[in-house]
């Protein structure tokens, strides 16, 4: 048995069982992969895999439990050289920072500039995706840091911590109707059709769950993965943006405007940020959560 032959087993389970795309991630050959799983196979007594032919179909009920202990023996393993190096002296690494598009395009920025500075030797990895994208990757331990504003609070195996509230905002092209009309009200907009985030994203269950306590059945026109998108739809004149209201910077060059609304019409949202539950963090993973979310107790994070 060999660390090679568990990463096969771990990559196997994260790619779908596709051994080819198995290959491509570790550099390797397709038969290469499959003769190393089976010999793993061979020596536990065990078959982890169903087969029909070369390809992997399913798990075993045995593979269950053993890919288990497989994903915690490299974790530990990534654990013991991550606490190496902390004693080593020396700020060097690798933090791979998962994000939605929102976070990775307004919030971080500032908070990856200033880690860059203090941290050159680091490299900073960012993967995008849709929030249960980011807890998928925090769970399967493909990323350090996750951080959305929603799923991240509903695994076991993550920590998630709130960092920050904030809300939506009513965006319009400057000569629109309602601009005259403010402040506006959720019934005001809902007379148009809309353009926001897709149900998986950015706080999109607080717009949804305004309108269903007003007793209004919204016209949702277009729904994208970012606030880029819908402001490009706004100004084009295809219906009222609603976005969060970090993605609000230079919003007047493109030819839009904030509406005043009364009051906060979808409440409030928080953004969270989430690591997986018995990974060690290098103390320049600590000064990022510091960074990018001042408030964060970390000495409740360290001690869980």
């Amino acid at each position: 048995m060999n660390f090679q032959q568990l990463r096969f087993v771990r990559e196997a389970i994260r790619n779908n069982l596709n051994l080819t795309e198995v290959a491509a991630v570790l550099y390797t050959s397709q038969s290469g992969v499959s003769k190393q799983i089976k010999d793993l196979e061979d020596e536990l007594g065990i078959d982890l895999f169903v087969r029909s032919g070369k390809r992997l179909t399913s798990v075993t009920r045995a593979g269950d439990g053993a890919v288990e202990i497989v994903k915690r023996i490299l974790l530990e393993t990534e654990n013991l050289r991550r606490y190496a190096s902390q004693y080593s002296g020396v700020d060097t690494g690798q933090l791979i920072i998962a994000a939605t598009h929102t976070q990775a395009r307004y919030t971080l920025p500032r908070v990856v500039e200033q880690f860059n500075n203090e941290f050159p030797k680091v490299k900073l990895e960012l993967h995008q995706g849709t929030p249960n994208q980011v807890a998928a990757m925090i769970s399967n331990g493909e990323a350090d840091i996750g951080i959305a504003s929603e799923v991240l609070d509903q695994s076991p195996d993550i920590l998630a911590y709130p960092c920050f509230s904030w809300n939506h905002q009513v965006i319009v092209p400057q000569d629109h109707p309602l601009v005259k009309k403010a402040p506006v009200t959720l019934a005001d907009i809902a007379e148009y059709p809309l353009i926001t985030y897709n149900p998986q994203f950015t706080g999109r269950k607080c717009v949804d769950a305004a309108f269903s306590q007003a007793g209004l059945v919204p016209d949702f026109r277009l729904t994208a993965m970012d606030a880029d998108v819908i402001k490009t739809y706004v100004e084009r004149g295809l219906g009222v943006g609603i976005v969060a209201e970090m993605a609000l910077d230079g919003i007047e060059k493109s030819g839009l405007t904030v509406l005043e609304t009364e009051g906060a019409l979808f409440g409030s949202c928080t953004t969270l940020v989430a690591v997986r539950n018995g990974t060690f963090l290098p103390s320049f993973a600590y000064r990022f959560l510091e960074t990018f979310a001042p408030n964060l107790r970390l000495e409740d994070l360290k001690s869980a």
